[in-house]
């Protein structure tokens, strides 16, 4: 976990001044990088970055590079290493505008890791990228501090990260951040469209509300509806201020979905992000089958109808924004659907029979009506 690692020197620089002679030379603090905040930071998420730590982590923060023993990965005979990349997208200006940042990071494991997942693969390793107008570091210890959270809730180390300054660029209030995970599976464990098959059962894990996807949307009905709807407000719908609404950490289904593909006949599993739950359910698809997934089995969280409503926005754009309900989908073997909807019930996951695997051409379909 790195800060801004630029140095500033003090000093004349030679740098001419008006009259043509040699003036005082600048600093990095007169460009706007503090040094000393990042550094502070880096001290400041010192512990929760320990509290991720696996037995194959080498070292800890502050080096140029992570390091992780691979040799201590036991019992693979072909490993596959995955790999995903991520952010939380303008989910951040909502975090901003809150001024609460402690879950923020949350989000962006799960975006990760709950990719790693979706082939089979145990996440090992994230590293985290915080960018910002001017480091604050104790903003920036408590959005770390929210990525050590996830990372401890899906089992995977915090391994590195960046943390960098951007005057000119980023307003001072203003931050972004992204990350990327390594995982590893079995070649012969790995999850795909190459295992589904017709007659296969669709189970759908309930997602924590709208994750970190489709927020350019809901900043956008926020924009719509001005005073009438503020993230201060609390509609009787949700029972909760909007704004507490929407930072609900995205749903980690990582260690559920492993537990899911060790005990049970699993084919495939479908991270619902971006594009809603048919164009990521049809991801896993292979060319000659399709999904059939009936809306009747669920009925979406409350928030969804009220940017629906308050936006104006059509069903069909609403299923190809949001994951309506839906964070993950797994493709099971029909005679292990009671089996695998037991075990997630034991992990206190949400679930229940969305559809099923039809002859087709690899596409993903809904029918019928959400519950009134």
């Amino acid at each position: 976990m790195n800060a801004n690692g630029a140095s500033a020197v003090p000093g004349s620089s030679g740098v001419p001044g008006p009259s043509g002679v040699p003036g005082p030379g600048l600093s990095y603090a007169q460009a706007g990088v503090d040094i000393a905040a990042g550094e502070r930071a880096v001290e400041l998420m010192r512990d929760a970055v320990a509290r991720t730590a696996r037995p194959e982590v080498v070292g800890g923060i502050g080096g140029f590079a992570g390091l992780f023993d691979a040799s201590k990965l036991a019992g693979y005979r072909r490993p596959l290493l995955a790999t995903s990349t991520d952010g939380v997208g303008t989910k951040v200006v909502i975090a901003q505008r809150l001024g609460a940042y402690g879950t923020i990071g949350i989000d962006l494991v799960g975006m990760v890791v709950d990719d790693l997942v979706a082939c089979g693969a145990e996440p090992l390793f994230l590293t985290d990228y915080v960018v910002c107008g001017r480091i604050r570091p104790e903003r920036v210890a408590a959005i770390v501090g929210g990525v050590a959270e996830g990372c401890v809730l899906a089992g995977c180390a915090l391994l590195g990260g960046e943390t960098a300054e951007h005057p000119g660029h980023l307003g001072p209030d203003d931050f972004d951040l992204a990350g990327a995970g390594t995982g590893v599976v079995e070649a012969e464990r790995l999850l795909g469209p190459d295992r589904v098959r017709p007659g296969d059962v669709v189970i759908a894990m309930a997602s924590s509300g709208v994750h970190s996807n489709g927020f350019s949307l809901v900043r956008r009905v926020l924009s719509r509806a001005g005073g009438a709807l503020r993230l201060d407000t609390a509609p009787p719908e949700l029972g909760r201020t909007l704004g507490e609404e929407l930072l609900t950490p995205t749903r980690i289904y990582a260690r559920d979905c492993l537990a899911l593909a060790q005990r049970c006949d699993v084919h495939a599993l479908a991270h619902v992000t971006g594009g809603g739950l048919a164009l990521n359910l049809a991801r896993v698809l292979p060319p000659h089958a399709d999904a059939r997934l009936d809306r009747a089995t669920w009925s979406p969280q409350p928030v969804f109808g009220l940017l629906a409503g308050r936006g104006g926005i059509p069903d069909e754009e609403m299923e190809r924004v949001f994951n309506m309900g839906v964070g993950m989908a797994a493709v099971v073997g029909a005679h292990d659907a009671d089996a695998a909807l037991g075990l997630l019930a034991s992990r206190r996951v949400p679930a229940w029979r969305a559809g099923e695997i039809t002859e087709g051409a690899g596409t993903a379909r809904l029918y019928g009506r959400h519950p009134a």
